[in-house]
């Protein structure tokens, strides 16, 4: 490792497993990764005061804000004994109810005060929010750019999940930096190095994710459902994530087992021999969704209900993931399937976890190199 690299950074996030959450689940495994690859340790502040407290998790320290407020977040920092950099993991609405968190801004400003030598590294996994005039993201989202115009220029380094966010942070600050990059989130529940072929795999389709992306499946969605079921002759399907007030026992005669909340490790055991994962999610987001990229770390058809002929994100719809209608039932074509398998797990390793700790690594050694 070079010597200008620090040996421990501190991560703030919303929160951390055992809550359910993406960005927690980012952080933590990065975090590992970064350990493992690099001998980079990683001290946590957790910034939801709810969360059930622990001093260690998985090997590594956690202090906790005891409110969400400018004085705890200062008293936390201060009860690190850290030389390296922060990386802040930035969602509005996972540091405040409206996702307005100024307190948090606040703070870091009087940290990067107090401490001239200090480095802030910032994670933009959104940015602001966007609406109609009726909603509260309409009338809230000119605090929100605000508070991530004050981010971009307290920052030392920021980086991205997608390329329309990018836009957005250079025109917010555009003297700032001219160069922001753009990483397409990894999957949180593992990634398979040397995943089966199609056919080696059961006729199986996934249904992950959170309560409100999968009810929308089972709402909205239930004709391309059965399209791509009878195209792919799917003999069962697995619905995983918190328990939905209502789920179907079966679609058509296909049976759905809800599998509820599991672990990691048994979720990558699940899709790696699966042919297929469904989601219900804007095409122009999927960069930013850890169930796609899980279904594309194992190799199999992400399958869109969405229809869409817009590139997003280096994604192309028919090669990247499936799209139900497009597909005729009498006229099987599996050869196709495996090449938008093979696509998209191709697509998903410029960005696996080990890729993205590699830039971590890069970026933070750049920031060492420049401070000196």
């Amino acid at each position: 490792m070079s010597s200008q690299v620090n040996k421990e950074i501190c991560q703030i996030v919303p929160r951390l497993p055992p809550d359910i959450d993406g960005v927690g689940d980012y952080a933590l495994n990065l975090a590992h990764q970064l350990r493992s690859d690099f001998g980079i340790n990683t001290h946590f502040i957790v910034c939801d005061p709810a969360w059930v407290r622990s001093d260690q998790l998985e090997g590594f320290k956690v202090n906790q804000v005891n409110s969400r407020s400018t004085k705890s977040l200062i008293t936390q920092l201060a009860n690190i004994d850290l030389s390296g950099p922060i990386l802040l993991h930035y969602v509005g609405y996972g540091y405040a109810k409206r996702g307005c968190p100024t307190w948090l801004v606040d703070g870091l400003k009087i940290w990067k005060h107090q401490r001239q030598q200090a480095r802030l590294v910032i994670m933009f996994h959104e940015v602001f929010a966007f609406g109609p005039i009726w909603t509260s993201a309409f009338w809230l989202s000119a605090i929100q750019k605000c508070l991530v115009k004050r981010l971009v220029r307290l920052s030392d380094r920021i980086l991205t999940s997608k390329h329309f966010y990018a836009e957005l942070l250079q025109s917010s600050a555009p003297d700032r930096f001219t160069n922001i990059p753009t990483f397409p989130v990894f999957s949180t529940v593992g990634e398979l190095q040397s995943p089966s072929r199609l056919f080696e795999k059961t006729r199986r389709l996934v249904i992950f994710g959170g309560r409100r992306n999968r009810s929308k499946v089972y709402k909205d969605s239930l004709e391309q459902l059965r399209q791509i079921c009878r195209y792919l002759d799917i003999q069962q399907i697995f619905d995983i994530g918190p328990v939905l007030d209502s789920l179907p026992a079966k679609i058509d005669n296909v049976p759905i087992i809800a599998a509820g909340c599991l672990p990691s490790e048994e979720i990558s055991t699940i899709l790696s021999n699966s042919i297929a994962g469904f989601f219900s999610y804007h095409p122009a987001f999927l960069g930013k969704s850890t169930i796609f990229a899980a279904y594309c770390a194992h190799r199999i058809i992400p399958i869109s209900a969405t229809m869409t002929d817009l590139p997003e994100e280096g994604l192309q719809p028919g090669k990247h993931y499936a799209l139900p209608a497009q597909y005729n039932t009498e006229k099987r074509d599996m050869a196709l399937m495996q090449a938008i398998a093979d696509d998209a797990y191709a697509w998903y390793q410029m960005h696996s976890l080990s890729a993205q700790a590699k830039a971590y690594y890069t970026l933070l050694s750049d920031l060492e190199i420049a401070q000196l």
